[in-house]
């Protein structure tokens, strides 16, 4: 059976749901990438944030986040697997589901180099520098 996806404005969300997803997000950005950084960046209470995630048996397997950007944009953020779902096609899962809520909205996102060609499969382009 394949999992569901779940999608949910902040105030929506349970405390056990949101504890699972922002763990996953400091055991892959912050402490798995070594990237000591503000993790909890105040925008995930925001009115037009929506976060996206797909639950296992285990917990939070992958997680995504939709934020509303000044000018109409969307962008997508701290997408994140969990090593044991890694390779499965959650995150490819997940950025489907974003991409098809956006409408007709124009939709940005940061990336590592290394990422580059798995958002180029969502029609995504590098531009700007390198990091």
């Amino acid at each position: 059976m394949t999992p569901a996806v779940h999608a949910a404005r902040f105030a929506e969300l349970d405390a056990a749901t949101l504890y699972a997803i922002l763990r996953l997000r400091v055991d892959v950005f912050v402490v798995e990438q070594e990237c000591a950084y503000p993790e909890l960046d105040g925008r995930d209470d925001d009115p037009g944030t929506l976060h996206l995630w797909i639950a296992d048996e285990a917990g939070t397997a992958a997680y995504l986040r939709m934020l509303d950007e000044p000018g109409g944009d969307v962008r997508i953020g701290r997408v994140a697997v969990a090593p044991r779902a890694r390779g499965t096609g959650l995150a490819g899962r997940l950025m489907l589901e974003a991409l098809d809520r956006l409408g007709d909205r124009r939709c940005v996102l940061d990336a590592q180099t290394y990422l580059a060609g798995f958002y180029e499969r969502f029609g995504f382009a590098t531009v700007g520098p390198e990091f």
